[in-house]
């Protein structure tokens, strides 16, 4: 009977170690793609004008990359922040400015795809955004948690520019995180 037991225990951490690996291959393919279509589109759109940029891509759809140079990493940003977004890539928090707009830009991703090194970046590391229309450099100026359903991090900043990273902390925190991690960067 205890073998039966084992053997099912040992079946079952099978079976979900199988799953959680599915998921990361899959979400890996997903940002690969979307990162591919992403750089193509920043290209190809140069002549986009700033403030019809959101509003004329659809949620879920490449509004530009994320480069984190200090941990070798660019990441498509696509619009919104839904689980289907998210999958493919950093979310772009819809009401907030994009760059050159002179005012935050929040961007959120999950802990375990592709903010999964967040924490590895340091007060005065680059973080760049480019966009069809231009490329932005913003410098990094402190880090700091807050509780899960904590909003205050998102507000106006203008006429100062900040770029606001968000994710779920703790990093290797099983389940919904009771956290985030907030990085909040100056325009350069």
């Amino acid at each position: 009977m205890k073998m039966r037991i084992s053997l099912l225990f040992l079946a079952g951490g099978f079976f979900f170690i199988t799953l959680a690996g599915y998921q990361i291959v899959k979400s890996s393919f997903v940002q690969t793609k979307t990162l591919s279509t992403a750089i193509k589109e920043v290209r190809e759109r140069e002549t986009a004008l700033l403030d019809d940029q959101a509003e004329t891509v659809k949620n879920g759809e490449v509004l530009g990359v994320l480069e984190l140079p200090t941990l070798n990493e660019k990441l498509p940003i696509v619009k919104g922040v839904t689980e289907e977004a998210l999958e493919k890539g950093v979310g772009y928090y819809e009401g907030t400015a994009l760059p050159n707009q002179h005012d935050q830009i929040v961007l959120s991703g999950h802990r375990d795809t592709v903010f999964k090194r967040l924490g590895k970046l340091k007060i005065g590391d680059e973080l760049v955004v480019e966009m069809p229309y231009g490329s932005f450099t913003y410098i990094i100026e402190e880090t700091f948690i807050v509780e899960a359903n904590d909003r205050t991090v998102i507000h106006s900043t203008a006429p100062v520019e900040k770029l606001t990273l968000t994710t779920c902390y703790p990093f290797h925190y099983v389940g919904n995180a009771p956290q985030r991690y907030i990085i909040n960067a100056k325009r350069k």
